[in-house]
């Protein structure tokens, strides 16, 4: 394409009028066009929790509307509902499955499935941008917080709107069924499941492919990168309880300690990966929490422990489980801590599975992509041990095709300068002070998404 992909779409159709929307009210629309970096800095400035994103779906189901496509909202609702009962016991207001799907018929051929995401974080921002977030608001656990789109998601939903514009402008190019879909929760590894368990793939078309993307905080705008087979991790959360017989630190005899055995445990953990994994292998034990006893000279019952955990292969998850189990409790029988002594662990059964992009999908793309961009434009994406419950959409029992890609969001003189000796260090995904470039960025990415969707949908 010859021409600006923002100013393309800025003339297809018009956009949201960006003011902050009331909490009950439809969104606003206006008969002029409005351009993809305002729809953005509405996005940015007004970020929503986890399945809390009611006014932020809202936007984006309208603006599908608009464009002509049959969008069916609230899917996943009651399985949310269910699940913060469950978790919590009660149901912050404003909680729910925001999530929506949106079809678009254009003859015969294949179905292709295009997924963003829509939550931001509990995270005070701090980049100063004249349309930075001061939005403060409770999650669906009672915490309440700062919120700040400190992942990208707000870039996820422009460059999904520009697409999804690109797409409908070009329909003479493509044959098939085009399923958009936003989800909630990405931030906390509940959305893609609360949409599955909704019927995605039995109320709606089931796509023959589905593809996504991410920023990326580490490469230039303008790059994109493609990896083959697994490109993010299985992340398992671990609630660890070490019992013991707690007294005065003075007579430590007649206690069972459970610090020094948490201890023991922590320090043994790490044999697993060093030890107990191929080396060519990659996993993750990491305790990031450890909590026991009050005061100087008493010896506390228990020490409560927490874990991430990550891995790429369902095998070497196995193996890292049943390891932490093992040595937990052997740890403990060596100190006579064994019976109802023995540890608790707990492992969350909501784990984030690890993402494996289809190795034919991402040959196909980068063939396409490089074509289009170049080949200096395209870069291969390492493995990373984040988690990203995209996967879950190649998870289900037929497998269906599944590919991430990775944008490039970082301003070229930013990333040049980090390069330089004593150059200031990029802001992660996370930080609160991450902030994409947003022009380059929305027009390479929709740029990128419209001519993977096209030819997919060929």
């Amino acid at each position: 394409m010859k021409r600006s992909v923002l100013a393309i779409s800025a003339v297809l159709l018009a956009a949201c009028v960006v003011a902050p929307l009331a909490a009950e009210a439809e969104p606003a629309f206006t008969a002029d066009a409005k351009t993809l970096r305002q729809i953005y800095e509405h996005l940015h400035r007004n970020p929503e929790l986890s399945f809390q994103e009611k006014n932020t779906s809202a936007v984006l189901a309208a603006e599908m509307k608009r464009l002509g496509f049959t969008v069916t909202t609230g899917v996943g609702d009651k399985w949310v509902k269910a699940r913060a009962m469950k978790e919590y016991g009660k149901l912050e207001e404003g909680v729910g499955g925001y999530g929506f799907v949106a079809v678009l018929k254009n003859g015969p051929g294949p179905t292709l499935m295009i997924r963003t995401d829509m939550d931001g974080l509990p995270l005070v921002e701090k980049t100063g941008l004249p349309y930075a977030s001061t939005v403060r608001d409770t999650a669906w656990s009672g915490e309440e917080s700062g919120v700040m789109h400190a992942c990208g998601h707000d870039i996820h939903m422009t460059v999904w709107l520009g697409t999804a514009r690109e797409l409908v402008a070009r329909k003479s190019e493509w044959k098939g069924t085009l399923v958009m879909i936003a989800q909630p929760a990405e931030e906390i590894g509940l959305g893609s499941m609360s949409m599955l368990e909704d019927g995605l793939y039995t109320r709606f078309p089931k796509p023959d492919r589905v593809i996504a993307l991410h920023d990326n905080a580490a490469l230039p705008v303008g790059s994109i990168g493609l990896g083959s087979g697994y490109v993010m991790a299985n992340v398992d959360s671990i609630d660890l309880l070490v019992k013991g017989t707690g007294g005065h630190g003075a007579y430590p005899q007649d206690t069972k300690d459970p610090i020094v055995v948490a201890a023991r445990i922590v320090t043994t953990l790490q044999t697993l990966v060093s030890r107990e994994v191929d080396p060519q292998d990659s996993a993750v034990v990491t305790v990031g929490a450890i909590n026991g006893g009050f005061k100087h000279n008493i010896i506390p019952d228990e020490v409560k422990l927490q874990l991430t955990v990550r891995s790429f292969a369902d095998t070497t998850r196995d193996k890292l489980l049943k390891g932490i189990e093992r040595i937990a409790k052997a740890e403990a029988m060596a100190a006579g801590l064994e019976g109802d002594k023995a540890p608790a662990i707990s492992v969350k059964d909501d784990y984030t599975p690890s993402l494996y992009n289809d190795p034919k999908l991402v040959e196909r793309a980068t063939a396409l992509l490089t074509k289009e961009f170049g080949a200096a434009k395209i870069a291969t994406a390492t493995p990373t041990m984040g988690g990203e419950d995209f996967s879950r959409f190649g998870r289900t029992t037929d497998r269906i095709p599944i590919m991430l890609m990775w944008l490039g969001a970082v301003s070229q003189a930013k990333y040049d300068a980090s390069l330089k000796p004593g150059g200031a260090p990029l802001p992660s995904l996370h930080s609160s002070q991450f902030q994409p470039d947003p022009d380059p960025t929305i027009e390479t990415g929709v740029k990128m998404m419209a001519v993977t969707a096209i030819d997919f949908l060929k």
